[in-house]
């Protein structure tokens, strides 16, 4: 049965006061965690000289959105949070953007690649081939799309109060390739586990035009 507009509205607000709750937890557990494999994968397949403009998408707390612009980079962070976004502002000194990932506001052609990390598995999937459209949209035409979500059997619903969406490979790359992407590579995560010890679907895409 299709969600209607007042459900949609309940999958974010119990997702984003899910977040909103644990705000100091979330950071001090996720701070540690090594993420470097998922940055690579963005920035070496960005093509043309640096710096990029990078968006990050369900930047949280502002780990990540450190590292692009320690390293350089013009990086916006983007999250439905709002503590979230002040964490990440205070962390980075970047842009923060404080927008529900179903109702994005993004400029055209604006950024070389978008990074998001654990976060588009939030999407319903009848929201997601709209939401990955305007993700498209923002980039600029080439630029590199990376995902990374908890993969499952194209299942979704709540999940200790909050709302996700588990795609399998084939699954995902069908939303992806439909909003008119490319796939460079996927690959699944932590490293060198036993595929049934890597919960992490990650994959890069290029906005074609």
């Amino acid at each position: 049965m299709p969600l209607n507009a007042e459900a949609l509205n309940q999958i974010s607000q119990q997702t984003l006061r899910h977040y909103e709750e644990r705000a100091e937890a979330f950071r001090a557990g996720t701070l540690d965690h090594d993420v470097s494999q998922n940055i690579a994968a963005l920035l070496d397949n960005i093509q043309g000289p640096s710096p990029y403009r990078i968006l990050d998408f369900g930047c949280g707390p502002g780990r990540d959105l450190c590292v692009f612009a320690a390293r350089g980079h013009l990086a916006i962070g983007l999250d439905g949070a709002s503590r979230f976004a002040e964490m990440a502002r205070e962390a980075s000194g970047c842009e923060v953007w404080h927008q529900d990932f179903l109702a994005l506001d993004l400029p055209v052609a604006f950024f070389d690649g978008i990074y998001a990390n654990a976060s588009l598995f939030h999407v319903p999937s009848q929201e997601l081939p709209r939401v990955l459209t305007e993700l498209r949209a923002a980039l600029k035409t080439g630029g590199v799309l990376f995902t990374s979500n908890p993969r499952g059997a194209n299942e979704e619903g709540w999940n200790r109060g909050r709302y996700g969406a588990y795609h399998d490979i084939d699954s995902w790359r069908q939303y992806v390739e439909h909003a008119g992407f490319t796939e460079i590579t996927h690959y699944y995560r932590p490293a060198g586990l036993p595929r049934d010890q890597q919960p992490w679907l990650a994959s890069v895409w290029r906005a074609e035009p």
